[in-house]
């Protein structure tokens, strides 16, 4: 089905930012738990590329919708570009952002505005009903806070500082977030492969 989009998350902030940023498309998105689809995805691909593809192609195989699937991470380029593919699973599957995001602002100790340099990721892989892959990618540059602020957003936004609005991305609004983000920016691409291919 040409007119609808699954996409592969379990993640609800995820899906309400998709549903968004896709509105204009005039296509139903919908979660996986709305598909009805049950799916335990090993993400064991080595870039972000990697991971949404094996999403998207695992999920492709239970529907005849377009699927659309990301991976997305936080880079920190004073900690090796950490954690980066595992930020989902950084500290353990089942550890809170609250506990990440403190244990990362303790690991930054010390390091200076500079030092503090980080990005967000994002790949995103579409996969049509004919097999046709398809993938784009976004980037949001920021630095890593010194405290958590903000209780929009979710995930790693509390600690993401964005100089240029003098707030985290949990601190603007979600519009100006979907305009900015990675997530936004990889799926403005994504729109345009997706509009070239309903003509």
């Amino acid at each position: 089905m040409m007119n609808q989009i699954v996409f592969a998350t379990g993640n609800e902030g995820k899906v309400k930012e998709v549903k968004m940023i896709m509105q204009d498309l005039g296509m139903e998105v919908i979660s996986l738990k709305e598909a009805g689809i049950i799916a335990n995805v090993e993400e064991n691909g080595v870039t972000f590329e990697e991971n949404a593809i094996l999403k998207a192609k695992e999920i492709a195989e239970h529907t005849n919708s377009i699927v659309l699937a990301d991976d997305s991470g936080l880079e920190i380029d004073f900690l090796n570009k950490e954690p980066g593919i595992y930020s989902a699973r950084y500290l353990g599957e089942d550890t809170s952002y609250a506990i990440k995001n403190k244990v990362i602002l303790e690991r930054m100790e010390g390091a200076d505005d500079k030092a503090r340099s980080a990005r967000f990721v994002c790949a995103m892989a579409a996969v049509f009903p004919d097999g046709e892959v398809v993938v784009s990618r976004g980037e949001m540059e920021g630095m890593i806070g010194y405290e958590i602020q903000g209780e929009n957003g979710f995930g790693y936004d509390p600690i993401f500082y964005l100089p240029e609005y003098h707030a985290t991305s949990a601190q603007i609004s979600p519009e100006i977030k979907n305009k900015i983000s990675h997530r936004g920016k990889a799926l403005e691409l994504m729109k345009l492969e997706i509009k070239k291919r309903l003509k």
